[in-house]
């Protein structure tokens, strides 16, 4: 009875910025759980190859080119997603960017190119999917944030700020949608080996710096390590939790 709660099988999920990192590593966690997916992205080529991959496991994938910025090309992938599958269990917003440089040099362009992407996005998102999940009674949206939205760091005042900005948004959306059966929830991840971190990781000297304040002495890994988390915010097992942030961390923040 217990690991029925964790059930997937047969679900269907939408997963933003799918085509690499994070949104890579949920497909193919959720695809070996049983969960029929969507997968969106900007780059075609990158997100045929993840649905080539995920298919071999034995589940039906589609995926959208698709710019998160963009209403129309959202309510367009959408509609897609209902015509394919005729319904969206699940929404995983793990779309994001980063741009690094200081507070005094940072330029206007990219402060809202970043918000666009990484809160923007999942506002538009989710008001898409939200609809359908209203409808349907009942939806799970899973938001990825960041360690960034609760600590400093050095040269990411727009990404810190947009990443705070996602906690409070899934926050808002789970008070709204509580009544109609949607639970919202985000996965704060620490460091995770990525495209995004690869410059942190490749910096021998600021790698060890991030290492000794993992009391798990270990970088995390995308698909292993969020796995859990995901699965558990997309079952039923999580029915009673919404507006809550999961940190998927190794231990950073509890020194």
């Amino acid at each position: 009875m217990s690991l029925n709660l964790f059930n997937l099988n047969g679900k269907t999920a939408i997963i933003t910025g799918a085509s690499r990192g994070i949104g890579k590593g949920i497909s193919y966690a959720l695809a070996r759980a049983g969960v029929n997916l969507v997968l969106i992205g900007r780059d075609k080529k990158l997100l045929k190859e993840v649905a080539n991959q995920a298919k071999k496991i034995g589940i039906k994938v589609i995926f959208i080119q698709t710019d998160v910025t963009k209403e129309k090309e959202i309510l367009f992938a959408v509609q897609k997603a209902l015509e394919e599958y005729s319904k969206i269990d699940i929404l995983i917003n793990c779309a994001g960017v980063m741009i690094r440089g200081p507070i005094e040099d940072f330029s206007e362009k990219d402060w809202d190119r970043l918000f666009a992407i990484n809160l923007k996005g999942i506002f538009l998102f989710s008001k898409a999917v939200g609809k359908i999940m209203i409808a349907q009674k009942k939806g799970k949206i899973i938001n990825i944030s960041s360690l960034s939205s609760v600590i400093g760091g050095e040269n990411i005042p727009a990404y810190a700020s947009s990443k705070g900005g996602v906690v409070q948004l899934t926050k808002a959306m789970a008070v709204d949608w509580a009544k109609y059966n949607i639970n919202v929830n985000a996965i704060g991840p620490g460091f995770f080996k990525t495209d995004m971190t690869r410059d942190l990781y490749n910096n021998l000297k600021i790698k060890e710096k991030i290492l000794n304040r993992i009391p798990m002495k270990r970088w995390g890994d995308p698909e292993r390590d969020l796995s859990g988390a995901v699965i558990f915010l997309s079952s039923a097992a999580s029915d009673y939790i919404t507006g809550q942030t999961i940190f998927v961390d190794g231990g950073y923040l509890s020194y």
